[in-house]
């Protein structure tokens, strides 16, 4: 069982920036690629960002490329997103996943509970 706990979110002006964290809860041994999700008020829940267990592999959504970096610390167990030049239609909740890979949500078997971020115009 993999647990994942998100942190890190809160409100930003547009264009500032806010890193958000998953520390994960994983056995020993066990490998995980890992992303970020999220979903804004009266929407669907969208893919973001995503990265492989050792991290030579990260993949963006057209939205967040050249904005957002995913990066992880596996001696941690903690993921990270960098959230750069923020604009208000980032705002969503951001869900952390584990134990899949690709671009929906029927790719990853565990989910953090999320955590808020609100960008003020």
């Amino acid at each position: 069982q993999v647990q994942l706990v998100e942190s890190g979110g809160g409100l930003v002006q547009a264009g500032g920036s806010l890193r958000v964290s998953c520390a994960a809860s994983i056995r020993t041994g066990s490998r995980y690629h890992m992303g970020w999700f999220r979903q804004a008020p009266g929407k669907e829940r969208e893919f973001v960002a995503a990265i492989s267990w050792s991290g030579s592999i990260t993949n963006y959504a057209e939205s967040v490329k050249g904005r957002y970096t995913i990066s992880r610390d596996n001696a941690k167990n903690t993921l990270y997103l960098q959230m750069n030049t923020l604009k208000p239609e980032d705002t969503a909740v951001y869900y952390c996943a584990a134990g899949g890979w690709g671009t929906s949500l029927d790719d990853y078997a565990y989910w953090g509970q999320g955590t808020q971020v609100t960008v003020s115009s």
